[in-house]
């Protein structure tokens, strides 16, 4: 289908739900978007897979970022789109607030901004309800890097129609306790890997989450067992259990001192990595950054969970999440976007874009 980028912000989300985009399948949406912007002559449009890049030109003293992506997680019996007819001032449906609104006002400061008073690199990438390495806007900072060198960036993900700055990091690691297989009946004989990741468990019952503050803003980790799993058969005695732990830390952590963090909450135990991406720091300090809080109201949230401003922040460039819609509604079957917060972040971007 073609979208009318001319369109409001409400009627062009609805169009974007409406295109199904789970992550591997984004083509359809992607060949949209590509049209659509392909129309703009003051825009520069370049496709790389399934993410799409637009550019201005303008020769402007700040280059920023605004990114967005496409996908959306499975289907769960919502879609098509709708809207209540008693008009309850929200649209329904997959991806309406993770994160198709904040595509679409990216999209129509695309195509209604010809000549903002910054230069803006629009990203609308694929793959990032999955794993990182088909992430679009990863894939993107490898093979083209200069196309997301910028000044500043914002994230239209859904962040209450308030700024989150930063985000915490987050690993997975498996704690492995190792036995004796023996007979159930004959216990005595072996070592029970399960009952000895008791004292795992007791460690995580026991342990006190830092909450730092940083850029004025209050961070809470967590360390949680997310998973456990052991056992060959129900008449044998495991010899190995895994306690698969999570770990969000918070931005003044790099990967290596979580990890550090993480050896010394189970020391005497075999650990291993499963997986880990870095936090973001909030990067306030920054006078792009703050220039842009100050424009958007000033009020600031600390972000709770992982998003790809921690990208940004490895390429030196500092990034806040910004959108529309609740981001406690994400992945939910009953999401929605409401349709106050998609009028309100357009209107504020246009006012810091330059729009009088």
């Amino acid at each position: 289908m073609g979208l009318d980028l001319n369109a409001d912000a409400a009627q062009l989300t609805e169009d974007l739900v409406n295109i199904e985009s789970v992550s591997g399948d984004e083509a359809l949406i992607a060949d949209a978007i590509q049209d659509a912007l392909d129309e703009l002559p003051h825009l520069a449009v370049q496709r790389f897979g399934n993410t799409v890049v637009a550019r201005t030109e303008l020769g402007r003293p700040e280059r920023v970022v605004i990114a967005g992506h496409i996908d959306t997680v499975p289907f769960n019996d919502n879609l098509p789109a709708r809207r209540d007819p008693d008009g309850d001032g929200f649209l329904h449906g997959l991806g309406s607030c993770d994160m198709k609104g904040g595509v679409a006002i990216a999209l129509r400061l695309a195509a209604t901004m010809p000549e903002p008073n910054r230069d803006v690199t629009f990203v609308f990438y694929e793959c990032e309800e999955v794993e990182a390495e088909r992430n679009g806007l990863f894939r993107l900072s490898l093979s083209d890097p200069a196309l997301l060198e910028a000044d500043f960036a914002i994230l239209m993900e859904p962040s209450d129609a308030v700024v989150e700055a930063g985000c915490q990091g987050t690993m997975r690691v498996d704690v492995l306790t190792r036995g004796e297989r023996a007979h159930s009946a004959r216990s005595w004989k072996g070592v029970n890997a399960i009952h000895s990741a008791a004292e795992v468990l007791a460690r995580l019952n026991a342990y006190e989450a830092r909450r730092p503050v940083i850029d004025g803003l209050e961070y809470h980790e967590g360390l949680n067992a997310v998973f456990i799993s052991g056992g060959v058969a129900g008449n044998v005695l495991p010899d190995e259990c895994r306690v698969s732990v999570n770990f969000r830390f918070a931005p003044d952590r790099s990967e290596e001192e979580a990890l550090a963090h993480v050896r010394e909450v189970f020391a005497g135990f075999e650990i291993e990595v499963s997986d880990s991406a870095p936090a973001a720091m909030p990067g306030l300090t920054v006078p792009a950054a703050a220039a842009f809080v100050e424009a958007v109201g000033g009020t600031v949230n600390p972000k709770f969970g992982w998003t790809d401003v921690a990208r940004f922040s490895t390429l030196g460039v500092p990034a806040v999440n910004f959108g529309p819609g609740d981001p406690h509604l994400a992945h939910k079957q009953e999401e929605f976007v409401p349709l106050a917060h998609l009028a309100t972040v357009e209107q504020q971007l246009r006012a810091w874009l330059g729009e009088r």
